[in-house]
């Protein structure tokens, strides 16, 4: 194992990780801001609603992301008035076409876990807000949303996890990403299993630092159930202040 060649590959791989970063991060703000009023509706809408939504998951989730990262790369190009569109410098570009790819991808999958994190929700919280005179608009913002945004952290989190390995698919369109750079790298020192074994313990990096954020998320938004379980675990301590 060549370890100098793996030192002096950091710089270029790290450079590489930051279009990664990029990518990742615009694509699940996009895809998450896509899926929020979808999921609402897809839980809560009426059937001829949730058609058009149900068709929308079901194809990105049914298809490969390699698949749809080549019908937004080679298919838009298809089309003449796409070419002479003010979009055209945009859309020709590999990571515009990676990141629209990727971002509705992500937010088919986000529809679908927003939608089962919103079912579950507990009826009783609802009718008691109901009971209290809110309006269906305030039960959706100020009860089921918060609760069911708790609710879809995990799965949530292994979603961006996954979205990050499909970064790497890319590089398929010339983007030099993470996995781009590493495959241009070995190209030209024939050295794959030094290279590629850095480049996943930077992606090992990445998955860490998303995960702790993840976790600190989760921390934060059930700070309310802590105090409660506390002094359920110590009522002699509460009987003698009394």
């Amino acid at each position: 194992m060549d370890v100098s060649l793996m030192i002096d590959s950091v710089p270029r791989l790290l450079e590489g990780a930051v279009v990664t970063l990029k990518l990742l991060l615009l694509t699940e703000i996009i895809g998450f801001v896509f899926a929020l009023p979808l999921g609402i509706l897809y839980a809560n809408g009426s059937r001829a609603v949730r058609a058009p939504i149900y068709g929308f998951v079901y194809f990105f989730r049914g298809t490969p992301l390699l698949v749809q990262i080549f019908i937004v790369y080679y298919g838009l190009a298809q089309f003449e008035a796409v070419r002479h569109s003010l979009l055209w410098p945009w859309l020709r570009q590999p990571f515009v076409c990676a990141l629209i790819a990727c971002a509705l991808h992500s937010a088919a999958y986000t529809t679908n876990i927003l939608r089962g994190a919103i079912q579950a929700v507990p009826a009783g919280e609802v009718e008691a807000a109901r009971a209290c005179g809110m309006s269906a608009f305030q039960v959706q913002r100020l009860i089921v949303l918060p609760v069911a945004l708790r609710l879809m952290l995990p799965a949530y989190s292994n979603q961006a996890i996954g979205m990050l390995k499909g970064t790497s698919l890319a590089s398929t369109i010339t983007l030099m990403e993470l996995t781009g750079v590493a495959n241009t790298i070995v190209a030209s020192t024939f050295s794959p299993y030094e290279i590629f074994i850095m480049a996943a313990l930077i992606y090992l990096a990445i998955t860490l630092v998303i995960t702790r954020c993840f976790k600190f998320a989760e921390y934060a938004l059930s700070k309310h159930q802590r105090p409660l379980a506390s002094a359920a675990a110590t009522p002699g301590q509460v009987r003698h202040a009394d």
